[in-house]
């Protein structure tokens, strides 16, 4: 199933990850696509407040990963902007991210081969100034039922 929804600001993309996270459990991966500054960290921002993140959320371009404590789960938050593959010793590094937690990857092209499969796929698109088009693909029709 596929939803698309359209917003018109940071808040508005925000209150649709929210909407998204209450439905994510522990061993979930949600990826996350698009282009610089589409508003992937945004997505994840607002996810991890629903899921009682407390401490900033920002791009973990530079470091690769972020685990937060939310309410009641962890949560990881990856970025794989700088890589073009995934060998044995990166993903070595990375798993760790993936147990117990709910795990938000940015830029999953460089890793589709290595990572665990996603249950939420997000596209997200500029459309002008803080307009985004965001497309999210699941099988399960019942996480995505009331996204948009």
């Amino acid at each position: 199933m596929r939803v698309r929804v359209a917003t018109a600001s940071a808040e508005e993309t925000e209150a649709v990850a929210a909407r998204l996270a209450r439905k994510l459990h522990p061993g979930d991966v949600v990826t996350l696509s698009g282009e610089l500054g589409s508003g992937k960290t945004t997505f994840v921002r607002g996810a991890c407040r629903a899921l009682g993140v407390d401490a900033p959320v920002t791009s973990p371009t530079f470091t690769i990963g972020h685990r937060y404590r939310g309410l009641n789960l962890e949560v990881s938050h990856l970025d794989l902007f700088r890589f073009s593959g995934l060998s044995p010793a990166e993903w070595g590094d990375l798993e760790p991210y993936f147990e117990d937690a709910v795990v938000f990857v940015e830029w999953p092209e460089a890793g589709l081969e290595a990572l665990p499969p996603a249950r939420i796929a997000v596209r997200l698109e500029h459309g002008g100034g803080d307009r985004r088009a965001i497309e999210l693909a699941a099988a399960e029709t019942a996480l995505l039922e009331g996204i948009g």
